[in-house]
C-alpha cells in the first residue's frame, strides 16, 4: 500500500499546481478583460469629446490627429483582444489539464479503496482459516480424548 499512497500523493500534488495554473490563467484573464473593457469606454469617451469638439470647431489638422489617435487606440483594443482570446483558451487547456489531474487522483483512490478491500478479505478469510482450523483441531482433540476415555472406562 505504501507505493500507492505515495503515488495518491504525486497525483494530489499533481492536481494542486494544475488548480494553482488555473486560478492564475483565470485571474490573467479577468485582468486582461478588465482592461479591454477600460480601452473601449476610453475609446467612447474620447469619440464623444471629439464629436462635440469637431461641432464647434474642425479644423484639419485636428482632424488629422484625432484619426490617427483613433487608428492607434483601435490598434490597441485589437490588441488586449487578441490578448484575451489567448487568456481564454489558456484558461480552457488549463481547466482541462485540472480535470485531468481531478480523474486521475479519483482513480488512484479507488486503486487504494479496492486494494484495501482486497486486504481486508484476504485477513478475513486468514481469519476464517485458522478459525476453522482451531475448531478442527478442537473437534479432533475433543473426539480423540472421548475415544480415550471410552476405551479407559471399559477396561
Amino acid at each position: 500500500m505504501q507505493p500507492l499512497m505515495a503515488l495518491l500523493a504525486l497525483t494530489e500534488r499533481e492536481r494542486d499546481e494544475a488548480w494553482a495554473q488555473m486560478q492564475q490563467a483565470s485571474q490573467s484573464h479577468q485582468a486582461a478583460v478588465a482592461q479591454l473593457d477600460q480601452l473601449l469606454a476610453y475609446r467612447r469617451e474620447y469619440e464623444l469629446r471629439w464629436a462635440t469638439q469637431f461641432k464647434s470647431e474642425g479644423r484639419m489638422e485636428l482632424v488629422h490627429c484625432y484619426r490617427g489617435f483613433m487608428e492607434r487606440l483601435t490598434q490597441a483594443v485589437e490588441q488586449q483582444q487578441r490578448v484575451c482570446s489567448h487568456g481564454q483558451t489558456h484558461v480552457q487547456r488549463t481547466r482541462a489539464k485540472l480535470a485531468e489531474e481531478e480523474v486521475r487522483v479519483a482513480s488512484v483512490r479507488k486503486l487504494i479503496e479496492r486494494r484495501a478491500r482486497e486486504l481486508r478479505l484476504a485477513a478475513d478469510r486468514q481469519d476464517q482459516k485458522q478459525t476453522d482450523e482451531f475448531g478442527s483441531r478442537m473437534a479432533w482433540g475433543y473426539a480423540g480424548s472421548a475415544f480415550g476415555m471410552g476405551t479407559s472406562h471399559a477396561a
